[in-house]
């Protein structure tokens, strides 16, 4: 069973940093790209940093210059380091890999998504 699973969110003070993890595990062929995307009650899921299979990277505008995400090479897990945060960061914070696996019924190419993991940013 394929699956992602996100680490790292807390509680944290405004201007502090955090660092989430999502490793994404099963029957994996390839990843064609993993990112975050975060959500807030009442609001629709939005995205927060993307990375594709070559390394490029996409960021909202409202990170640019605080957060990095980053994939080690040939590894199934992505990074979101995410510094002087703000209380309006404050989200649910969602892993997604566009990846192709092995299912019993042929080879699938599927966006998947973490359970999400929560970043609250209040002093």
């Amino acid at each position: 069973q394929v699956q992602l699973v996100e680490s790292g969110g807390g509680l944290v003070q405004p201007g502090g940093s955090l660092r989430l993890s999502c490793a994404a595990s099963g029957r994996i062929i390839s990843i064609n790209g993993m990112g975050w995307y975060r959500q807030t009650p009442g609001k629709q899921r939005e995205l927060v940093a993307y990375i594709n299979s070559g390394g490029s990277t996409n960021y909202a505008e409202y990170v640019k210059g605080r957060v990095t995400i980053s994939r080690p090479s040939s590894k199934n897990t992505v990074y979101l380091q995410m510094n002087n945060l703000k209380p309006e960061d404050t989200a649910v914070y969602y892993c997604n890999a566009d990846m192709t696996t092995a299912q019993p019924g042929g080879i699938e190419r599927e966006d998947y998504w973490g359970q999400g993991t929560q970043v609250t940013v209040s002093s």
